[in-house]
């Protein structure tokens, strides 16, 4: 019985902390780049874009393709970043307690 109290007090642990993590992902910011840096996309670590950047050597009629192709590539790069941060800070957070392989907390 002492082991199942014990599992419900980790459990309300857990959860305590992962509220406070998913406030702390609002705040995180990660950026993700493009050709060689002419194209970059910050977001915050749920995957909210909070700003683009575009070099002006890219601001030209003809190259618009390559611009809109660049912003898909620095949101790809940002969200890779942003689900590494979060998964880091999912081991650390579930650290002591097991969880069954495959199992995503966010």
């Amino acid at each position: 019985m002492r082991d199942m109290m014990g599992m419900m007090g980790k459990i309300k642990e857990l959860q305590a902390n992962m509220e406070r993590m998913q406030s702390e992902l609002e705040t995180l910011e990660v950026t993700g780049s493009a050709g060689g840096g002419l194209v970059s996309v910050t977001m915050n670590a749920k995957g909210t874009i909070r700003k683009v950047a575009i070099d002006p050597s890219l601001m030209k009629a003809d190259e618009k393709e390559i611009v809109e192709d660049l912003i898909v590539a620095a949101s790809a790069d940002a969200r890779a970043k942003s689900e590494k941060l979060v998964e880091e800070k999912a081991k650390a957070l579930t650290g002591g307690l097991p969880l069954p392989p495959g199992m995503k907390l966010f």
